[in-house]
């Protein structure tokens, strides 16, 4: 176990973040630093970041250090409660379960798991009896003790334990590692931690919440392994507000309203790849003609590039090197008269890789005819089809697919143009979000990552020219280091939806590297070739996953001109059929989507049957609707009726379902 020493002839200067310096006896640790300051801040600390890493507040602190007291409260300590909750989790376990192996417990977003191994898997019906006993655990208070043991000691320790794949673990690490082991109470677990006080801090705000099948280390070669996920917040009244969150969420899955709206649907021969019903091609086509009727007026000239291209262009670009892995490709070789089994891939074969993103293609455009100063900038626009080999684990209805749809452009432009032409992009942006329902966003700056091309002198001015554009705009943004493209920095929409989930949407990248690599060139002022800038930019990104953001962030009840049938003009009575027909002809005429429900139905049963599909509007009709030349309107939501006649009706309608732009 690793001693805490002093020695009281070595003083340490200690910083604190308002840049006071104290100074302590080499060895002191966090916890009594806080208490030197006050003793309800040491009750109600968490953690210590010595400078900039995460610690114990038991450890030691040897040498001058800046430091930041990390109270249980605070915003960063969340992911050390769950990282400790995971830690109560899995001794609850083998409390209950002896002869359970524990294999391994990160925190992961809003929350955390456990993998076991045992011979009979865990269910959703252990859960509560597990949930107990954490909460035992919890209220004994048992301090997180850190230890330091000897590779082979450790691997003993758990051999001898039955824990295998501990062992495994510790084996497999770098020689040079330390082997930290926590203990809590009786119980231990390999952990490089750091951990708060005693498991008290963990607090009750928790739920485990279901059970999973995981291959040990991911490999479906090795055993199946039973997964227990958790999530934890610092009060209940948190923990609350998530749960409802997830139940509000889903109801809103836009798979399950898909279905109910008969939407499109997806199938395992087609993994990642939609179907569209007619209603929900309805939809689609509605957005994209929206999305391409704003381009056409900032100036946009919409373009379309091939599917399969050579993967000269990917390599010339720096996509192949990058992004290979999640391309599909194919072999350019098939021979006439032989059939597919028949052909052998010959080595130095050429290859053609269906298009991940549109840039290279959109740059070949460009290349065709001299351009001039003059011409520049050049907007050119695509619904350019991608596809991008996602593993089958990470698609998500809409959300996550391999072939999907970008409302992407390409700004071809002078240096002296890069300002203008990004606050024209932020404008554009803007606009179209507030069009479709989206007010709450954020922006995010995201700087050059390790992997990248080009020189640094080169990123220096790209990131300064587009940090000076979100700047002129007046935006307040988050920097996020190392988050850029791999040839250029990157500003990020991120919209907020109905239930406050983030989604990033709309992009701009400020790109010098692809048009030298590409040799796009355009003769300048002083007849000299020169490189244009690329700005690679989309307002939506891809259009089925922005389809499904809406249809969950409106649940359903899309705004009424992107509704696939604006109306339905249902008759009570048979008689009233023919009356309902020629409404529906007469609003159809004013380019409106409306269709009748004759069947041989209760009017109760076809409101409720509409309504579950999400029609904007119900125009009943009977007798006496017929005879006065009235509709008697049902809007989704409302139990209210209010009776028009049909040409206030057909007015009414018009208006409501009208495109923003």
């Amino acid at each position: 176990m690793e001693a805490i020493k002093k020695d009281k002839n070595q003083q340490i200067n200690i910083t604190l973040p308002d840049g006071a310096v104290r100074e302590y006896t080499a060895g002191t640790t966090g916890m009594e630093i806080a208490e030197s300051i006050s003793k309800s801040l040491a009750k109600a600390c968490a953690m210590i970041e010595v400078d900039g890493h995460y610690r114990d507040l038991s450890r030691p602190i040897e040498k001058d250090a800046s430091i930041r007291l990390i109270k249980r409260d605070d915003k960063e300590s969340l992911e050390f409660i769950r990282h400790d909750c995971a830690h109560v989790l899995a001794e609850a376990v083998q409390e209950l379960y002896p002869g359970t192996q524990v294999t391994i417990g990160p925190n992961i977003e809003d929350g955390f798991f456990y993998d076991f191994a045992r011979n009979e898997p865990f269910t959703p019906e252990d859960l509560p009896k597990i949930e107990a006993k954490m909460k035992e655990i919890i209220a004994r208070g048992n301090p997180f003790v850190r230890e330091v043991w000897e590779r082979n000691d450790a691997i003993d320790y758990f051999r001898n334990k039955g824990e295998n794949y501990k062992a495994e673990i510790i084996e497999d690490l770098p020689e040079d590692q330390t082997i930290t082991i926590y203990r809590q109470g009786d119980w231990l677990d390999l952990c490089r931690g750091p951990h708060m006080p005693t498991t008290k801090n963990v607090g009750t705000a928790f739920k485990l919440m279901k059970v999973a099948g995981a291959y040990w280390r991911g490999d479906s070669n090795k055993a199946m392994l039973t997964r227990i996920y958790g999530t934890a917040w610092h009060t209940q009244a948190e923990l609350d507000e998530y749960l409802t969150r997830l139940e509000e969420a889903e109801k809103r899955d836009h798979r399950k309203l898909g279905k109910e709206m008969n939407l499109f649907h997806l199938q395992e021969e087609a993994q990642g790849s939609v179907f569209w019903h007619p209603k929900g091609y309805t939809i689609y086509n509605a957005l994209e003609q929206y999305v391409r009727r704003r381009l056409k007026d900032d100036g946009y000239q919409e373009v379309r590039t091939p599917q399969l291209m050579h993967s000269k262009f990917w390599k010339q670009s720096g996509h192949w090197q990058k992004y290979r892995g999640d391309m599909f490709v194919v072999p350019d070789c098939l021979q006439e008269g032989k059939d597919d089994e028949d052909v052998k891939i010959e080595k130095g074969a050429d290859w053609l890789a269906l298009k991940p993103m549109n840039c290279p293609a959109h740059v070949q455009i460009f290349n065709q005819g001299i351009k001039s100063y003059r011409d520049l900038p050049i907007r050119l626009s695509e619904f350019g089809c991608c596809h991008r080999n996602e593993a089958h684990g990470a698609l998500h209805g809409l959300l996550r697919l391999r072939q999907f749809v970008q409302d992407d452009a390409h700004i071809f432009c002078r240096e002296d143009q890069i300002l203008s032409e990004s606050i024209k992009f932020f404008t554009l942006v803007q606009a179209m979000y507030k069009d479709l329902g989206f007010n709450n966003y954020k922006i995010t700056f995201e700087t050059r990552p390790e992997m990248r091309v080009g020189s640094d002198e080169i990123w220096d001015k790209a990131e300064a020219a587009l940090e000076n554009a979100l700047k002129e705009m007046g935006f307040e943004y988050e920097v996020c280091e190392g988050d850029g493209a791999f040839y250029g920095p990157k500003v990020g929409f991120i919209i907020r939806d109905a239930i406050g989930r983030e989604w990033g949407c709309g992009t701009l990248q400020l790109d010098f590297n692809l048009p030298e690599r590409l040799d796009a060139n355009y003769i300048g002022e002083d007849g000299n070739r020169h490189r244009p800038v690329m700005l690679h930019r989309a307002a939506l990104g891809a259009l089925e996953r922005f389809i499904g953001i809406m249809i969950e962030n409106y649940a359903g009840k899309l705004p009424h001109w992107l509704a696939p049938v604006q109306c339905v003009v249902a008759p009570i009575t048979d008689e009233a059929s023919d009356y309902a027909t020629t409404i529906m002809e007469t609003l159809k005429n004013k380019s409106l989507r409306v269709e009748t429900d004759l069947r041989n139905e209760k009017i109760n049963y076809k409101i409720r049957e509409h309504s579950v599909a999400k029609v904007p509007y119900i125009f009943v009709v009977g007798k006496r609707e017929m005879e006065d030349g009235t509709i008697a309107i049902r809007k989704l939501g409302s139990q209210d009726q209010t009776i028009m006649s049909v040409e206030d009706a057909a007015a009414m309608l018009s208006e409501s379902c009208e495109a923003p732009y």
